[in-house]
């Protein structure tokens, strides 16, 4: 797991000039890569390119990048990992027994395949996650290449220097960009909007206008000096056909799409015989994902996802496998008790790490730092702290990360159904009248009623926020009028966001509106609501949230993490595999649930599915109450020109005076505010 930085001119350049500027990006990335820099340089065409190295294959200097091909054909930058770099240097070399290494870098080995098969054919053939720049000497140019499912960041665009124009740059973090001298680019009150919407800024977008996220499964080539303007039409290559902006290409190498689409689905007499293909090969990935040459470890919830990941794990090692997991002082919000139980049974050596609401609140005026933009998934501090606990300890550690999309974990994929198939025999305005209706009574209203209840049904039956969960209901009975809308509203923390975000007049300064949600769904497949929502969630949440979340605060302590279950062969085999295979009894991840319970009982995983969370709510009406504020104080929002002052005190008010709980609603505000004032 690396980080790297780079940009290119397309004219002569000064090699100092050169040097400075790219040595700043890189190192600016230096949490990503402490052991080693590296960089490269082209000054007849002003290309430069910057890499910091963490070591975790070949730790030796023959690892070393930016690396040169054998042929000097090429010059590499890669971030991530090729977990089938043996197997294909095997292939390698019974193909050219003329190829002598220098090391056992994949990054060796791929430059070779690179050489040997092309650029596409080996892309193909690796099993991995990476980001990769890729500069070819001869033709001079530039390939900007993303994984399949986006483990890997890779930004790219146009830097607004003053004194030079625009500037083609890449880079693994937005803080490479910002490291480049003069770097001016304003906010895109595009990609803002879109941020609150979803508590994320979506690919392509970044929080920068003319800087963009490459999205998962794409490539560029830019042949010959960059283009000098931005883009005037965002690229987003919905199928195999490129697109083109001046003599720059953006490709999909890799579509999901297109592979749900060409699938079948698999044919077994029952369940029994695709279950048994996804365990095989689940332990095939985990085997070679469990490769390094550092100390690797896993993290551990307790949850059905990691601990199928630790219990296959642990049944391929002779030694117990290092796992890590962290505690809360508030046991609504604790779940270790149950990854120690799962530990225990499994034999791991297990480390916990406790942490205070103190410690939690700590972190909070890192995390712009840590994400580069505003990011508001709240969990983003657990995930940061147990990958703290874990580098004390290991360079590498696995996950469960992937599991709920692939096989129909979310709560939503089984209440959303169920809710509209009550409701969807009325006509719109019949359910607009009910909505309308629910919401006329109070929310502490029905607080009182599900306190009442709550009395004679304590435990498991209680309901909590009854008031703000009704109203909530209501909102989407008056606004939604198919499932898919009822889904894309469950997902959309802000629909109304004009009514926050204050828009310019270059808010949409030409350039199409990009909504992946809205794209063309694979031709099969596609029948029933749950299979559209997990796809949906792959293709959007997974890599812009959960993938996002997990490498920012692992790479934020220099932790490399592996996704197992983002094997490209795995995903493809879940595809295959029908709805009612993967969803049964109400339960969601029946494949991994059986895989599971041959290696665990079934006693210490079965619970109430709960997320990785803090009490955010009673925070802000508490210890971080001043805190908020002062970011949100209204004559700050209305020199700052962003939100709507009138809407985000009324919010803030009522979750004050316990009305509603806007948590995630002030959590959103609340992490642009802080983002925005660390980069002022």
């Amino acid at each position: 797991m690396c980080g790297f930085a780079g940009f290119y001119l397309g004219i002569q350049s000064d090699v100092n000039d050169l040097h400075d500027a790219v040595v700043n990006m890189s190192n600016a990335l230096e949490h990503r890569g402490p052991d080693d820099s590296g960089k490269w340089f082209d000054a007849k065409n002003g290309f430069a390119l910057g890499h910091r190295r963490l070591a975790i294959v070949d730790t030796s200097a023959s690892g070393h990048q930016p690396m040169t091909s054998i042929n000097n054909q090429y010059v590499i930058a890669l971030n991530g990992e090729i977990y089938n770099h043996s197997q294909l240097r095997a292939e390698l070399e019974l193909l050219n027994h003329k190829i002598v290494w220098k090391g056992h870098s994949d990054t060796e080995t791929l430059l070779a395949a690179f050489e040997f098969w092309g650029i596409e054919e080996t892309l193909k053939k690796a099993v991995g996650m990476f980001a990769i720049a890729l500069w070819e000497t001869a033709s001079k140019r530039l390939y900007l290449i993303r994984d399949r499912f986006g483990e890997k960041p890779l930004y790219y665009g146009w830097i607004d220097d003053g004194q030079h124009g625009k500037v083609f740059a890449f880079g693994s973090e937005l803080k490479a960009f910002k490291a480049y001298p003069r770097f001016s680019n304003s906010v895109c009150r595009v990609a803002l909007k879109q941020y609150f919407r979803y508590m994320y800024v979506p690919s392509p977008y970044s929080i920068y206008k003319d800087i963009y996220k490459l999205e998962a499964g794409c490539m560029i080539s830019l042949e010959g000096s960059p283009p000098l303007n931005p883009f005037t039409q965002i690229l987003h290559p919905l199928d195999g056909t490129p697109q083109t902006h001046q003599n720059l290409t953006m490709s999909r190498w890799y579509s999901l799409k297109e592979k749900i689409t060409k699938n079948s689905k698999l044919h077994f007499e029952d369940d029994t015989g695709s279950i048994h293909a996804l365990e095989e090969q689940l332990i095939e990935t985990i085997k070679i994902q469990s490769e390094a040459d550092v100390p690797l470890g896993a993290f551990l919830s307790g949850g059905v996802d990691s601990s199928t990941i630790v219990a296959l794990m642990q049944e391929n090692q002779s030694n117990p496998v290092q796992t890590f997991t962290i505690g809360f002082e508030d046991k609504k919000f604790d779940e270790s008790p149950y990854a120690l139980a799962v530990a225990k049974h499994l034999g791991t050596d297990h480390h916990e790490l406790f942490v205070s609401s103190s410690d939690a609140q700590s972190l909070i005026p890192n995390l712009p730092k840590l994400y580069d933009e505003p990011f508001a998934d709240s969990s983003q501090i657990p995930t940061h702290f147990v990958s703290m606990a874990a580098k004390k300890k290991v360079t590498v550690s696995l996950s469960g990360d992937a599991g709920d999309e692939l096989f129909g974990g979310y709560n939503r994929y089984l209440f959303a159904p169920k809710l509209w198939d009550k409701v969807k025999w009325m006509p719109f305005s019949a359910r607009k009248a009910m909505g309308n209706s629910l919401a006329l009574v109070p929310i502490a209203s029905w607080d009182k009623i599900a306190y009442a209840f709550n009395r004679l049904n304590p435990g498991s039956l209680s309901i909590a926020q009854l008031g703000d969960k009704v109203h909530k209901t209501a909102l989407r009975f008056k606004t939604v009028q198919s499932i898919d809308e009822l889904y894309k509203n469950l997902v959309c923390e802000w629909p109304n966001v004009d009514e926050l975000v204050i828009s310019s007049e270059f808010t949409h300064h030409a350039l199409n509106i990009i909504n992946t949600l809205e794209d063309p769904l694979p031709e099969m497949g596609m029948d029933d609501a749950e299979s559209r929502m997990m796809y949906w969630d792959s293709m959007t949440y997974m890599t812009d949230d959960i993938l996002c979340k997990v490498d920012r605060a692992a790479m934020g302590v220099s932790l490399e993490t592996r996704v197992p279950f983002l094997d490209h062969r795995i995903v493809e085999l879940a595809w295959q595999m029908p709805l009612q295979t993967k969803i049964k009894n109400n339960q969601g991840k029946w494949p991994l649930r059986e895989i599971l319970y041959k290696r665990v009982p079934k006693e210490l995983i079965e619970r109430p599915k709960a997320g990785f969370g803090i009490p955010l709510g009673d925070w802000l009406r508490g210890p971080m109450k001043d805190w908020a504020e002062a970011l949100i104080e209204p004559e700050r929002l209305t020199e700052e020109g962003f939100l709507n002052p009138e809407l985000v005190r009324v919010i803030w008010n009522e979750h004050q005076e316990q009305k509603r709980n806007w948590s995630f609603k002030l959590w959103s505000i609340l992490m642009f505010q802080s983002w925005l004032e660390y980069n002022k």
